[in-house]
């Protein structure tokens, strides 16, 4: 038999998340038993910030992806085209509730234009908690990365898995910190 004691993990065989369900989209948190209290207020705030439609935006991407891949038939185009429908006031913003026929209308339009540069980052720290959201958004949308050998991994792990990493020896003119490549371009 299996047990669960509420705020008692050292009773407990497992623990209970609490989960914000917008079916097919699951969301869970857990606290490892510590606190159900904070498990639910965190679940009550998430829930208050994502629509109730999110569930059928996940259904009509779903159902949109041989529209998608037909459209944009390179990985890396794709993944940046469905980025930038996503992001906050896109065509797709999923913190909004897109209007029916939001993802035709995405597919139809013209492709938006995506901002691309080299962009320096500071590093106040070797903490990955020190970094600021633009900061983060920023690293898990770069296709490179150009950084000093010392840069801690903790900072280089918030970069998305297929960046490229590459350690230079001055990329941001001696200051401590990273340049990240946001061009684009094939590698």
């Amino acid at each position: 038999m299996l047990v669960n004691a509420v705020d008692r993990p050292d009773l407990c065989d497992f623990t209970l998340p609490a989960i914000v369900d917008r079916d097919p989209v699951l969301i869970a948190i857990g606290t490892g038993g510590m606190s159900a209290g904070l498990a639910k207020v965190l679940r009550q705030r998430i829930e208050a910030m994502l629509p109730a439609g999110l569930g059928k935006l996940a259904e009509g991407l779903h159902a949109a992806r041989a529209a998608i891949r037909q459209r944009w038939p390179e990985a890396d185009r794709r993944r940046r085209a469905i980025d930038t429908a996503l992001a906050g006031g896109g065509p797709l913003d999923p913190a909004a509730t897109p209007a029916a026929g939001a993802i035709d209308t995405w597919l139809s339009a013209p492709e938006r234009t995506i901002p691309s540069g080299l962009v320096v980052i500071l590093l106040r720290s070797g903490d990955p908690d020190d970094l600021t959201l633009r900061e983060a958004r920023l690293l898990g949308q770069c296709d490179r990365i150009f950084h000093q050998p010392d840069v801690p991994d903790a900072i280089l792990s918030r970069a998305r898995a297929d960046a490229a990493r590459i350690a230079a020896s001055h990329p941001t003119g001696g200051l401590p910190g990273l340049s990240i490549d946001l061009r684009w371009s094939d590698r």
